[in-house]
Parts: C-alpha cells; sequence; structure tokens
C-alpha cells in the first residue's frame, strides 16, 4: 500500500496541532504547584462546559430560544436530571434521558 506524502503529511500535522496545546499546558502545570484558589476554580471548569452545553442544546433551537410549548428536550430533561440527582448513575441517567425523549417525540 503506498501513502502519499501529501496524506502523511496533513496526518502528522493534524496530529501534531492535537498534541501539543494538551501536551504543553500538561508541561508547564507539572513544573510547580498551583495555590489553592487555583485548585477551587479548576474544580468548577468541568461542570461549567457540561451546564453550558446542556443549556444550549435544551433551551436553543437553529440558534434561538425555543418556546416552551414545543421544546420536548426540556421536558425530557426533567425526569433525567431528577434520576441524575436521586441515583448519580450515568447508565440510568443516559436511559432515562433517551427514553423519555423518545416517548415525547413519538407523541408529539
Amino acid at each position: 500500500m503506498e501513502v502519499r506524502w501529501e496524506v502523511f503529511l496533513i496526518i502528522l500535522g493534524a496530529a501534531l496541532v492535537t498534541f501539543i496545546p494538551r501536551v504543553v499546558p500538561l508541561m508547564i502545570l507539572s513544573r510547580f504547584e498551583l495555590p489553592e484558589w487555583g485548585m477551587r476554580w479548576l474544580n468548577y471548569v468541568p461542570i461549567s462546559v457540561m451546564a453550558a452545553l446542556i443549556g444550549q442544546e435544551i433551551l436553543l433551537n437553529d440558534g434561538k430560544f425555543s418556546s416552551i410549548a414545543n421544546n420536548v428536550e426540556l421536558f425530557a430533561a426533567i425526569p433525567t436530571f431528577w434520576i441524575a440527582v436521586k441515583t448519580r448513575s450515568l447508565l440510568g441517567t443516559v436511559l432515562v434521558g433517551v427514553i423519555s425523549l423518545m416517548i415525547l417525540r413519538m407523541f408529539f
């Protein structure tokens, strides 16, 4: 099997572009210890990103706020959020979310 150099260089460039932003901060931050306030601040980053992603998926439709009456995703999110809080089970949360969205889309 022959690989063209152009394709190989594109793949190598894409690997470097993906690898460098992940490794450079790790190399820099591993050399010193962050202050306590910095560690507390970093603990909220994953929660903030997840909330932004979920909020955008639930509340926006084609870049505009969707009305509550037609927002099936919002109604599916209610039992999903309740199961997530009560059970703290990722599998249970995903199953309830998928099943509730399926049922709501089937009837509405």
